[in-house]
């Protein structure tokens, strides 16, 4: 699934294939841009934006490229066999002389202007991983709607960009809270230490080819044995709870298999449409 790690990787890619190398083949298999030619022009630049793709090419253009839930940019040599999926699936193709850059079922595909991009990325929130990162920035606007669920304000971009419904579950996890609980009903400070750990899983997942987010060193203590007698609450320090490291996840895609923190069986249900994971004994807050 692309989050702002996996985006950043693909833009990578991109910009190492297509940077600097002039266009000999250009084919943008949407109806409103399908007579564009782009050959005979350099490719400048790609640059991650949040979960936005910007390919900027000479003469002032840049396609904008979304991959959402399925899409996909794969790079080929000139005799290498596309793989993406099948024919009626690609909507992009930037060649050069030495690589074929191919977009595979992108559902947001367009051509614009350079010095207009912001109507396609400006109402996002500061980047995760780009340089204008402002966890100061991102709190205010989170906290600008506190009635808010948790989850579905970490996965709104103009709050902050590149968190996807991954890192929302595995965030809220780490959080001890589900992510149903009001964004301020979040005990003082724990808001801001989730917003600084997300853009810590975030930079250290941008180069891993498999995303984890069991990596983080305070995490790998043995848990301690639960009291029963002691009432469900939001921990305070919740990059400090105590959980048995054994998957790359913690709760994403493990729906009933035990919580590696209290052992309770994984929970799904859907929140906005979205397939949400989280554990009934140690997330305290709100559930459908």
């Amino acid at each position: 699934m692309p989050e702002g790690d996996t985006v950043l990787q693909t833009a990578t890619r991109l910009h190492e294939a297509l940077a600097g190398q002039v266009l000999t083949r250009s084919d943008l298999r949407v109806p409103r841009f399908a007579t564009a030619d782009l050959t005979g022009r350099t490719v400048l630049d790609v640059t991650a934006r949040g979960k936005h793709l910007l390919t900027r090419i000479e003469g002032g253009l840049t396609l904008h490229s979304h991959l959402r839930m399925d899409g996909s940019w794969r790079v080929y040599a000139p005799d290498e066999r596309w793989r993406g999926g099948p024919g009626h699936q690609i909507r992009a193709i930037l060649g050069t002389t030495e690589h074929t850059a191919v977009g595979y079922r992108l559902p947001v595909l367009e051509l614009l202007r350079t010095s207009e991009e912001s109507r396609a990325v400006g109402h996002l929130g500061p980047d995760l991983l780009g340089p204008d990162w402002d966890p100061g920035l991102a709190l205010d606007r989170l906290l600008a709607a506190p009635e808010r669920p948790l989850g579905e304000a970490l996965l709104d971009q103009r709050n902050l960009a590149g968190i996807g419904n991954v890192y929302k579950c595995e965030l809220c996890f780490l959080a001890r809270v589900t992510p149903w609980l009001p964004v301020g009903a979040l005990p003082d400070g724990v808001l801001l230490r989730l917003v600084t750990l997300a853009e810590r899983l975030l930079h250290a997942n941008r180069d891993r080819p498999t995303r984890t987010t069991t990596i983080t060193s305070e995490l790998r203590t043995p848990p301690a044995p639960p009291d029963p007698s002691a009432p469900s609450a939001p921990s305070t320090h919740p990059i400090r709870a105590a959980v048995r490291v054994q998957e790359r996840l913690y709760v994403y895609g493990r729906a009933r298999r035990p919580c590696p923190r209290c052992g309770a069986p994984i929970r799904l249900a859907d929140q906005d449409d979205r397939p949400t994971y989280w554990c009934p004994g140690c997330q305290s807050g709100p559930t459908p």
